[in-house]
């Protein structure tokens, strides 16, 4: 396979550019790969890894498919010898417990300000060809916001953000069945021609290694322990807890501190179900335009996150709020009817309308006045429990701002706080008592480009010490009615608790075959 761009030409575009860092990459026919098992390959091993996958609107999949691993090893038939490929070739993390407090962001932004990308023809602009992959809690907003600031029991207990700096990714391309296999070259400054030869042979060493590991013939499949059936889940807030929460922020719309509030219950589900056996079983069940595994060594988050948070690409902001739910029809007629009775709602424009508002606030504190519009506004999107109305807002950057300073006026969105915001997220805080960790939070990339694309973590679980946590909200406003809201919740909580279920069902009849 031929690596692009070629030597020269890396040569010629890093004069021209001034630029400290490149991806070279080939492209291998994928037929006989796919997603998921070039990840179990790429992975195997690993203390650190990922899949992010994407199914554009919840009904057609996306164009790409990203996987990184941070070390695997494979032996040659022949010669055993060990090949090893070291990359994230580091890991970020910050909260109360690492050694890194505050602002996730800041370590992040010094990490990746003395890139000086080089955009190569034929990579996707603006995606996950390398840079940093993870997540940012929704208690960040504690960074971003002072006022809202406050010590909260942290239940799961994972570090405030994670991020794996990778340098060499696997892309799956869907439209041309193809992977690209892509690394990047750091070129420090006064880099003399033979050096920049030999290291592009080490960047070509390294497509090679993981060309070899991607075709091996074995798949390691996820070691699966003993499955017990019958587990029951537990809310941390019950039925009447949840209303209770909703009467409480009722009194404050009513006061006229906040018009809408987001509160939200977090089911515990005791499995032995290996994540990525839910994973699995969840891009089947529920495609989404956010899918996502992340193995950070002691817990796994597993995702079908239908809502972008923020996506940057090439100085322009863009921002996805949904809000406004009705589950699927049982058949298309009864699919359409629901869809205009959601459409005809009151209660859910108003709103919806509330948070293209405040979506349009965000991006306003950091894009140009006058650039932000309403790409979309009010279209049904159908998902495969729900259906939710959703509008597309997009600015451009002012200058002197970067995707950082985006994520930071962006995150929470609306959609997970309230209006006013500050107001909505102290309010929460006040009737949940608890840290809400990843839910709400951000999940995606930041690549070496400056470009980012994050999701919402909603449809989320958190697997850690034998127990998948997942939390779903419901917009509350004045004439919210309680016991509505906490269904609500139950409904959207629903996807995550029938793929583990369907999935320990699965695994369970196969280990009983094969005794």
């Amino acid at each position: 396979f031929e690596t692009k761009p070629a030597l020269e030409h890396v040569s010629e575009l890093l004069q021209k550019t001034g630029g400290n860092y490149i991806p070279v990459y080939q492209d291998v026919p994928s037929d006989l790969l796919t997603p998921v098992t070039a990840y179990l390959k790429l992975a195997h091993g690993s203390k650190h890894s990922f899949l992010l996958e994407s199914a554009i609107g919840g009904e057609t999949i996306g164009r790409y498919s990203f996987i990184g691993a941070s070390k695997y090893q494979h032996q040659h038939q022949h010669q055993y010898q060990q090949k090893q490929i070291t990359d994230p070739y580091k890991v970020m993390k910050t909260g109360a417990n690492e050694a890194v407090k505050g602002d996730p962001l800041a370590p992040l932004e010094a990490e990746l300000n003395s890139v000086r990308y080089v955009q190569v023809p034929g990579l996707p602009r603006g995606s996950a060809t390398g840079g940093a992959f993870g997540y940012i809690s929704y208690d960040c907003v504690q960074h971003f916001e002072p006022r809202t600031a406050c010590d909260l029991p942290d239940p799961i207990g994972v570090p405030e953000s994670i991020f794996l700096l990778c340098d060499t990714v696997v892309a799956f391309d869907h439209l041309y069945k193809q992977l690209k296999v892509i690394t990047h070259i750091r070129v420090p400054d006064g880099t003399t021609s033979d050096a920049l030869h030999a290291l592009y042979e080490q960047a070509e060493g390294t497509i090679r290694s993981t060309i070899e590991v991607l075709f091996t013939d074995a798949v390691p499949f996820p070691d699966q322990k003993p499955i017990e059936l019958g587990n029951e889940f537990k809310s941390n807030t019950g039925q009447e807890g949840y209303e209770n929460m909703v009467r409480e922020l009722q009194k404050h719309i009513v006061k006229g501190d906040i018009i809408q509030a987001v509160p939200a219950q977090r089911i515990t589900r005791p499995t032995s179900l290996h994540p990525f056996n839910a994973y699995r079983y969840l891009r089947t069940l529920n495609p989404a335009p956010y899918m996502f595994y992340f193995d950070f060594d002691g817990f796994q988050v597993v995702g079908a996150s239908p809502e972008m948070l923020a996506r940057v690409n090439g100085g322009q902001v863009f921002n996805h709020p949904i809000a406004g739910t009705r589950k699927r029809g049982k058949t298309p007629e009864e699919d359409d009817e629901l869809a205009a009775e959601l459409l005809a709602d009151e209660k859910e424009r108003a709103e919806h309308v509330m948070l293209v508002d405040l979506g349009r606030n965000d991006l306003n504190r950091v894009c140009e006045p006058d650039s932000v519009t309403a790409d979309k506004v009010m279209v049904v999107e159908r998902f495969s429990h729900v259906m939710h109305i959703v509008s597309n807002l997009s600015g451009q950057l002012r200058s002197g701002k970067t995707g950082f300073d985006a994520l930071r006026s962006i995150l929470p969105a609306g959609t997970l706080s309230g209006a006013p915001k500050v107001r909505a997220v102290q309010l929460i805080y006040e009737v949940e008592k608890e840290r809400r960790g990843i839910y709400g939070g951000a999940l995606g990339h930041f690549s070496y480009s400056g470009d980012l694309d994050t999701c919402i973590g909603i449809r989320t679980m958190v697997f850690k010490d034998g127990n998948a946590y997942l939390q779903a909200g419901a917009g509350v406003v004045h004439d919210s009615n309680p016991a509505s809201e906490w269904q609500e919740t139950m409904n959207k909580a629903m996807s995550n608790l029938t793929t583990i279920e369907q999935a320990e069902r699965y695994y369970y009849a196969l280990q009983q075959q094969q005794h």
